[in-house]
Formats: C-alpha cells, sequence, structure tokens
C-alpha cells in the first residue's frame, strides 16, 4: 500500500510538471513582437530593412512608367494616402508593404524602386520591386506587359550595386542576411493567364500549371537565397474566386463564390507550403516561411462584421462589381465599411488586419 501511495505521489508530481511545461510551452508560443491590434515592438536593428517582390497587391508604384494598363497612378486610387494624391497604389490608401514597415517602425511607407529619386536612408531600409498584373508563370507578365520576377530579380541586383557605392558593402550583407524580404504573387496567373487563356488551360490541368507555378516560384527563392537573402516570407494566394470581380464574372446571379478558381488556389497553396518546407530543409541558414493568405481573407469576406465591416461581396469603388485600375471612376463615401477597395483589391483598413496577423504569427519565425 505504501508502495502504491509513493508512486502515485511521484506520478501525480510528473504530471503536475508535465502539465506546468506544456503551460509554459503554450505561453512561450501565444507571445509575439505583434500583439494583434497593437503595433509591433520589435527591437531596432533586428529588421534593417524590407524588400518586396509581387504583383498589385504589394506594388506601391513600380508600374507608373511602364506602358500597361496595369497601373493606377490616377484618381481616385490614393484618395486616403496622404494628401490624397495617387501613388500606383492599387488601394485607396496604403497597402501591405507600407504598413509592414510602418508597423515595425522602420519608416511610414515602402517606396517602389522606379519611383522618383531615393535618398540613401530609403535604399538602406528597403524598397519595392513588385509589378502589378505579374505573377510566377512568365506569361503573366508578359501578357500584361508588366516586370516579371526575372526582371525585378535584376533589378533588384542593380539596387544592391547602388547600395555599395553609396553605404558599403557591410550594409549589403547586413540588408542580405537580416532584413525581411516577402513574395506575394500568384493571383493573376489564375484570374488572367490560367482561366483566360486557352493555350494556358488546352496543354495545362490543375495539377500541372499548379506545378509549373511552383517551379517558377521555387527556383525564385533559390535565385535570392544565392544572392545572399535568408529571411524570405512567402504567401499564399488568397480565395480568388471570392473577389468581387470573379464573382460577377463567373459566380452566376447570386455571384456565388467561384469554387474552381478555390480549388485552383488551395491546390497551389498545399504545393506551396511542402516546396517551401523542402527549401528550408535544403537550405537550412536561411528562413524560408509559409504564410497562409487563403483562411484569414476568407473569413473576412464570409463574415465581415466581425472584423469591423459592412460590405464585402462588392467594392467601394464604382459598382464594385466588376471595376479595377482605368474602370474606377468614382467611389463610395464609406469606404471604412467595405472590405474591397475595388473588385480585386482590398481597403487600407483590410489589408491592416491581414499585416498585423502576418507579423504576429509569422515574424518571430523569420527573425529568431
Amino acid at each position: 500500500m505504501q508502495a502504491f501511495l509513493f508512486h502515485h505521489r511521484q506520478f501525480s508530481f510528473l504530471l503536475s510538471l508535465l502539465l506546468q511545461l506544456l503551460q509554459s510551452h503554450c505561453n512561450d508560443l501565444n507571445q509575439s513582437p505583434c500583439p494583434l491590434g497593437q503595433r509591433c515592438s520589435v527591437q531596432e536593428g533586428v529588421v534593417p530593412a524590407v524588400i518586396v517582390f509581387g504583383d498589385s497587391v504589394v506594388d506601391t508604384g513600380n508600374n507608373n512608367n511602364l506602358e500597361t494598363i496595369f497601373k493606377v497612378n490616377y484618381p481616385p486610387y490614393g484618395k486616403d494616402f496622404y494628401g490624397g494624391q495617387p501613388t500606383g497604389r492599387f488601394s485607396n490608401g496604403k497597402v501591405p508593404p507600407d504598413l509592414i514597415v510602418e508597423e515595425l517602425g522602420i519608416k511610414q511607407v515602402l517606396p517602389p524602386y522606379l519611383g522618383p529619386s531615393l535618398p540613401i536612408e530609403d535604399l538602406r531600409t528597403g524598397v519595392n520591386f513588385a509589378s502589378g498584373g505579374g505573377g510566377y508563370d512568365p506569361l503573366t507578365s508578359e501578357l500584361a506587359s508588366v516586370i516579371s520576377l526575372s526582371g525585378q530579380i535584376e533589378l533588384f541586383k542593380e539596387y544592391l550595386e547602388k547600395v555599395k557605392l553609396m553605404a558599403g558593402e557591410k550594409v549589403v550583407n547586413t540588408i542580405l542576411s537580416e532584413g525581411l524580404f516577402v513574395v506575394a504573387t500568384g493571383s493573376n496567373d489564375v484570374t488572367n493567364t490560367y482561366f483566360n487563356n486557352p493555350l494556358r488551360r488546352y496543354h495545362f490541368d490543375f495539377d500541372s500549371y499548379t506545378r509549373l507555378m511552383v517551379d517558377s516560384a521555387s527556383s525564385f527563392f533559390q535565385d535570392l537565397y544565392n544572392l545572399g537573402v535568408r529571411r524570405i516570407g512567402v504567401f499564399s494566394l488568397p480565395p480568388i474566386g471570392c473577389l468581387p470581380s470573379q464573382r460577377t464574372l463567373i459566380g452566376g446571379i447570386q455571384r456565388e463564390c467561384v469554387e474552381k478558381y478555390n480549388e485552383l488556389a488551395e491546390l497551389f497553396n498545399t504545393k506551396l507550403s511542402m516546396e517551401v518546407i523542402s527549401l528550408s530543409q535544403k537550405f537550412p541558414s536561411a528562413k524560408i516561411v509559409y504564410v497562409d493568405a487563403y483562411y484569414l481573407p476568407l473569413d473576412i469576406i464570409q463574415n465581415p462584421t466581425k472584423y469591423g465591416f459592412d460590405v464585402s461581396n462588392v467594392g467601394c469603388c464604382g459598382t464594385g462589381t466588376i471595376e479595377v485600375a482605368f474602370l474606377c471612376k468614382y467611389t463610395c463615401t464609406n469606404v471604412s465599411e467595405y472590405v474591397f477597395w475595388d473588385s480585386f483589391h482590398f481597403t487600407e483598413d483590410a489589408y491592416r488586419i491581414l499585416v498585423r496577423e502576418f507579423l504576429n504569427k509569422n515574424l518571430k519565425n523569420l527573425i529568431m
């Protein structure tokens, strides 16, 4: 009996200790440099620069001087940006790259690399190479007459040479090894190239086309790694079938979310996440993190009032059903009630929710 009591007490002690360890571990997981609803508090210098590649969701004005319809350097875009000025950002105000550097306390906006001449301080703390209308599929950028990912990386190489000349090789190495690199693209591959291009649909089914996209993505990430980049946040595709434009064009009279578009996005996301895991194992000195950008946007669209919005099936611009870019001529009067700015892009308020969630869930994995 005494032996039983001894073992029982020993077991209880071990169980209590295990529960305490688990609780401590959970608390560690829940602790974040960016609590939801609050600006990030990151030790100065931990993220010295932010560099972004991608499409219109993250473009801050690189397309302004290109001969393409995929640019928005005219009203009403930018109506809530500083001074109400259109800058080439595909929203009413700030877009994700701006919000990332703001939340991290680096600077207020992330300038486009192809914008007006940039002072050395802007070059040192990061710039943006994204080009609206582009994608992982090289054909996507070609059809849109915008800067492909290969073109963006060539501009990045040029940028590194400029920084080296102006600030020295040590600064370049710090940007490469400690800067936060963000890649967000792929939606145009689905909406503009695959479903709107008979040649792509004839030659590729969902499985083979998503493989083409992932192979292109993987090659791009490895190119960045070979240049010395060590912290890369890779954004997944959003629920493309629930964008107002796609609901209008293909969602029927009821403008339902288009399942086949979301199915393709989810298939790509699954393959992309697996590829990121594979690359992380291949390059253990790098932090390559898959960022889910599907489920939170989907929840915001399906439950807008939960996040402080009233309207999520149309955009603020025009009728909100189809207008984007040059079709956007007038806007709603209460943009704060809308999830979408136009029929393809979120409002600044909606983007802010996504960015804080991104930093809250992923920054620790990227910088620790």
